[in-house]
């Protein structure tokens, strides 16, 4: 290339935001743009004719090089979320693509990459999750961000807690939070399935038994009120504990003693209790299936956690959440979900609320080879779901209609989504759902 067009080329790439350096077949740098300068510390003098993977320290280098298998493939990748190590050491999150440089023959004769400094995106990621993340629960729901609140406030009374909502929810998530932040918190908490056991076996195991109780009883045995003292029990599914048992709980929280199986002596217990029910106590008080006295004594403060259904705008933040949680986990650099996957999950109900959703992205970590969630690494069966609701959508001519409808106030709106969404009364993400569904573009 003549002087002249080699100095604009270079005047070119230095004026790009974006770092890019190049490579020939050797795996040498060629060429180095002054962004690639300032987000590596390596100046381009230090850069060129050097081997790539001794500047450009990546996370990939040694295992899943992008421009290698750009390299040999001619396959561009685009936006791969990958970290690199600066020339001083710090770790520097960036998003990189890459393509093959091809002689007049169409051979390859080296290979671009170009990367872009996520660091601030990282750091704006933090400050948003500071603001919907409280202890290990996620969610920007009105009802949510109130029981945030108050959180702290009950965890620092030593009051009995009932809190209520469908399984999955995180309720125990909330009794761990009101530990962790409660005087307590340097005690053990120790958490109890109620739902899970009978009578005989629930009461060994909360109120321990002494040797010679049964006859496999050969030495005392602590139960987990014991093994939880001057902590916190958490009591899951209270409910479905039986009206025999629930006079045996009721003085344990009335009368803070409780008499270990086979013994006669009562023991002293210092323990918070926190309850947990998927049913609603207030009904099977009414049913009799319930101890009236049992309730209030539990329900002195009452939390209400919704079903993810009802906040579904914590789906795409918990999605992001559980990605992060799994790339960890896993050592891998998934970046997110596809538009169409996250559809499909809008789309869905949810019966097993964030514990299902979390499951799902699990799933999706384990079929997933690329740097994206797609629609396809979801369980089939939510796949078909939404396959089945789509085929449950509003009749031709009434969709026909809405169709029209949208792309009118568009056009009305001057294009602005935001604008268009105002007139039509909807949410915005709600109008993208509707332009995806109907192919509109504008």
């Amino acid at each position: 290339m003549p002087e002249t067009g080699r100095n604009t080329l270079e005047t070119i790439l230095d004026s790009v935001a974006d770092g890019i350096f190049t490579v020939d077949r050797d795996w040498k740098i060629t060429s180095f743009n002054r962004a690639a300068e300032k987000i590596t510390g390596y100046l381009k003098e230090e850069a060129v004719g050097e081997y790539c993977h001794d500047i450009f320290h990546a996370n990939i280098c040694q295992t899943e090089c992008a421009l290698r298998i750009t390299m040999e493939t001619g396959k561009e990748m685009i936006d791969t979320r990958i970290n690199i190590i600066d020339r001083v050491g710090n770790l520097i999150p960036v998003s990189i693509s890459t393509a093959a440089l091809r002689d007049k023959a169409g051979n390859i004769v080296g290979g671009v990459e170009t990367f872009r400094d996520l660091s601030q995106l990282e750091e704006l990621k933090k400050q948003i999750w500071q603001n919907y993340t409280f202890e290990d629960i996620v969610s920007k729901n009105r009802e949510m961000t109130k029981i945030f609140g108050l959180l702290p406030y009950i965890a620092e009374s030593d009051s009995n807690v009932l809190i209520q909502g469908p399984s999955g929810s995180g309720k125990e998530l909330v009794a761990r939070a009101i530990h962790n932040l409660s005087p307590r918190k340097d005690a053990p908490y120790v958490a109890v399935n109620c739902g899970a056991l009978p009578d005989t076996l629930l009461e060994s195991e909360l109120f321990g038994y002494v040797k010679g109780a049964f006859t496999d009883a050969h030495r005392d045995k602590p139960g987990r009120f014991a093994l939880a003292e001057r902590g916190t029990i958490f009591l899951d599914e209270i409910g479905d504990i039986s009206p025999a048992f629930q006079v045996k709980l009721l003085r344990v929280i009335q009368e803070r003693e409780y008499e270990p199986l086979g013994s006669t002596r009562p023991v002293r217990t210092n323990v918070r209790v926190v309850a947990a029910t998927n049913r609603n106590l207030q009904s099977l008080v009414r049913q009799s299936l319930f101890r009236e006295d049992l309730y209030y004594r539990l329900n002195v403060v009452k939390l209400e956690i919704p079903s993810l259904a009802e906040r579904r705008e914590d789906i795409p933040l918990l999605i992001d959440y559980f990605i992060r949680r799994f790339n960890l986990s896993r050592g891998k650099t998934i970046t997110g979900i596809s538009p169409e996957g996250l559809r499909c999950l809008l789309e869905y109900d949810f019966p097993g609320n964030v514990r299902e959703l979390e499951n799902i992205i699990e799933y999706a970590f384990i079929i997933c080879r690329g740097s994206e969630v797609q629609l396809a690494h979801l369980p089939i069966e939510i796949t078909q779901h939404a396959a089945r609701t789509a085929d449950q959508t509003a009749p031709p001519s009434l969709a026909k209609k809405e169709e029209e409808v949208i792309r009118q106030v568009l056009q009305q709106a001057g294009g602005s989504r935001v604008e268009a969404a105002a007139i039509l009364g909807i949410d915005r993400s709600t109008l993208w759902r509707k332009m995806k569904k109907y192919r509109i573009t504008g």
